[in-house]
């Protein structure tokens, strides 16, 4: 889902000489082709395993889960490529350059700390998620939905030895991780499929109808999970990628197109992956819990939402190597993104440091199953960080001439550090964090209201403090 495979990686690769400070050249111009297998890859990961069933024990109906996945989905599709894209082929920088013209150097290296660790809390998550298919034939006891630290020796082992070796790949360069990611992103497609098939088979489906009752009228959230409405899924599934999209981290991907048409591309990864994914990963769940075991658990309420087991009730061995693989293709690209976010503090030293700090805090991050239990709420908050900043690039795009100021402050001003920015996401962010906070409101439903906020406090403030220069 927030995986940022081979491509986007090296194109944000600081050291790669791909064009970080600079416009894209028109020679370097790729068609829409190029972009449309990119999305599809990088939407279904090691995520998807983990969103699924987190929609079941949310307890939403077979409307809000089919119908509220599907418009949700277009939204996030109508922003990559109107807002994300437009403005990419306009400017042709990546995210981290663009800021850095309008908010100055200093603000620039708190956005890639805050991404960095945000990054590395994600590949925790699919640590954990790894750690429920390697433990199944060393008998290891799954974490529960609530779980918050380990549960034992063996499940510490393992996410201790696959943090050191994802960290170790990671650091050894990316044409290893893009290679591999290749490779198994299509495999990964097709368990979905297949687990989504025997899931249908195991319920005994047999019509459109039939489908449509495994959800049903939705029923209660199970293990301390919030009800999940239809707005709910709506405003979830489009933000989900916010930070991508409306955040402007894929100018960095869509410098490169030739048209922002391109940016249409990303409905391949909304519907292969945001959309057939998590309903096939919801369906293992759903044949999960009609076994004896699955029985059990509801009867106990000790819920235990782990890929591993369910891939594995489903397709055998072939589940357990599906469900790492697609923890490893999201756990790897997005430590050494991580890494050169980090570097960014110290950009003298060697980039494998920065990777190697990176993959240290995602393994502490992979030994609280939390983050993976409560992948819902960690994304939706993921992108209400991070989305304001891009709220910056876009109003400061439309805006400026109506507003009144001057594009890319920072840069024509020679300051590294621009308060209408700093302000403007401050007020947004403290003001919608607290309301959500107040009043029990889940932070998907103030993404776009902090988003807007920061966008006209931005123009706002830019034109006081221009004025005044």
């Amino acid at each position: 889902m927030l995986k940022k495979t081979n491509e986007e990686a090296l194109i944000e690769n600081p050291g790669g000489g791909e064009f970080e400070r600079e416009p894209v050249p028109q020679s370097k111009w790729k068609g829409w082709g190029s972009f449309l297998g990119m999305y599809a890859g990088e939407h279904a990961a090691g995520t998807e395993f983990m969103i699924g069933p987190l929609f079941l024990t949310a307890g939403v109906s077979a409307f809000d889960l089919i119908v509220g996945l599907l418009l949700g989905n277009f939204l996030a599709v109508l922003c990559w490529r109107f807002l994300t894209a437009e403005i990419a082929v306009k400017n042709r920088l990546t995210l981290y350059f663009q800021l850095e013209k309008i908010s100055g150097t200093t603000l620039v290296k708190f956005y890639n700390v805050a991404n960095g660790v945000l990054f590395c809390f994600l590949a925790g998550s699919m640590f954990t998620v790894s750690a429920t298919a390697i433990g199944i034939p060393l008998g290891m006891e799954m974490p529960a939905l609530d779980d918050v630290g380990p549960n034992g020796i063996t499940y510490i082992l393992i996410v201790l030895t696959v943090g050191a070796v994802t960290t170790f790949i990671a650091a050894s360069g990316y044409d290893t991780v893009s290679k591999a990611a290749n490779w198994m992103s299509p495999v990964i497609v097709l368990a979905f499929i297949v687990c989504g098939i025997v899931a249908l088979n195991q319920l005994g489906v047999n019509s459109f109808s039939q489908f449509w009752d495994i959800w049903g009228e939705g029923g209660q959230p199970m293990g301390g999970q919030i009800k999940f409405t239809f707005w709910h899924v709506v405003l979830w599934s489009w933000f989900a990628n916010a930070a991508m999209h409306v955040g402007m981290s894929d100018l960095s991907v869509f410098r490169y197109a030739k048209k922002a048409s391109s940016g249409w591309t990303t409905a391949a990864g909304m519907y292969v992956g945001h959309y057939m994914a998590w309903i096939a990963a919801a369906l293992l769940f759903a044949a999960f819990l009609k076994t004896p075991a699955g029985l059990d658990m509801l009867s106990s309420g000790d819920i235990k939402v782990a890929p591993g087991p369910l891939a594995y009730n489903a397709i055998g061995w072939f589940g357990i190597i599906a469900v790492v693989l697609a923890g490893w293709t999201t756990a790897n690209p997005t430590i050494y993104r991580a890494g050169l976010a980090f570097q960014t503090l110290l950009p003298k030293s060697p980039a494998a440091w920065g990777t190697l700090v990176a993959g240290a805090l995602a393994t502490v991050a992979g030994l609280f199953p939390a983050f993976a239990m409560q992948l819902l709420g960690f994304v939706g908050f993921y992108g209400f960080i991070l989305a304001p900043f891009g709220a910056v690039i876009v109003f400061e795009h439309f805006f400026h001439k109506k507003a009144g100021i001057r594009k890319n402050y920072a840069e024509l001003a020679g300051i590294q550090f621009n308060p209408a920015v700093f302000w403007a996401w401050a007020i947004s962010f403290g003001l919608f964090y607290f309301l959500s906070w107040q009043f029990d409101v889940f932070v998907s439903f103030v993404t776009l209201p902090a988003w807007l906020l920061c966008g006209v406090l931005f123009l706002v403030f830019s034109r006081k403090w221009q004025q005044r220069a």
